[in-house]
């Protein structure tokens, strides 16, 4: 096998494991706080959680180049954009935490629908004429556009592994049946926000870090480091997924 390329798995791998860590010790930590209470998140025994580790390797997939480019409100569809994530962002925030809970995702758009799409209207007015007169046309707002799409992206990938899970293991790992903003209980807003918060802060700060330290190792420590990592998982994946 081409070196490159094994060194390009092993590096990915490392990565997932990381990430997979990250997400259950977030998930930990939710009911730690909020229910004070541990419970172990996920199917492995381990502290891994995989879909987090999948979904970041997706967002780097789609979104590594991306971020190395600058997008800047001289653009009118790159303004546009902007506008509509943090005004909507910030106005449904702002509806959810001073009205009653609304659950039901079509309800809410018949309710406050109009009124956010005239918000944003307005807004993208204001700040159309503001980007031609200068004063913010060179603005770089790829960081906007990314937490929109990491929002897009993970909120995908919850929907999909809860219906496949649900599906093939009958396991109810997540209920949203009560959550603000839930679509069929598998994503609400909420958890949507949260992964697009978390994703925009690990792909900026995070994943430099663990790039550099990458970059810097050695591929045989990196393959150990594989192995170590690997053998436990793989087996824990055997007794409690496979074989249970």
């Amino acid at each position: 096998m081409n070196n490159k390329y094994l060194n390009y798995l092993v590096d990915n791998y490392i990565i997932f494991v990381v990430y997979a860590l990250i997400g259950w010790i977030y998930e930990v930590s939710w009911y730690l706080i909020m229910e004070n209470r541990f419970v172990n998140r996920g199917v492995l025994f381990g502290p891994f959680l995989p879909i987090y580790g999948f979904g970041i390797l997706i967002l780097l997939f789609f979104l590594r180049k991306f971020i190395k480019k600058r997008h800047e409100v001289n653009n009118i569809y790159y303004l546009l954009i902007s506008v509509f994530t943090v005004v909507t962002f910030v106005v449904v925030t702002f509806i959810e935490y001073t009205t009653d809970k609304i659950y039901r995702v079509d309800y809410f758009l018949q309710q406050y629908g109009f009124i956010i799409l005239i918000i944003n209207i307005i807004v993208g007015v204001i700040c159309y004429f503001v980007a031609k007169s200068n004063k913010i046309k060179n603005m770089d707002v790829t960081i906007v556009m990314v937490f929109l799409l990491i929002w897009i992206i993970t909120t995908a990938i919850e929907y999909v592994s809860h219906y496949v899970i649900d599906t093939y293991s009958h396991k109810m790992l997540w209920d949203y049946t009560y959550d603000f903003l839930n679509i069929n209980k598998r994503v609400n807003w909420d958890a949507s926000r949260n992964f697009a918060i978390g994703g925009t802060f690990l792909l900026y700060i995070v994943q430099p870090m663990l790039d550099r330290f990458l970059n810097k190792s050695k591929f045989n420590i990196k393959l150990i480091i594989c192995i170590i990592i690997g053998v436990p998982m793989i087996i824990d994946l055997i007794f409690n997924v496979i074989l249970k």
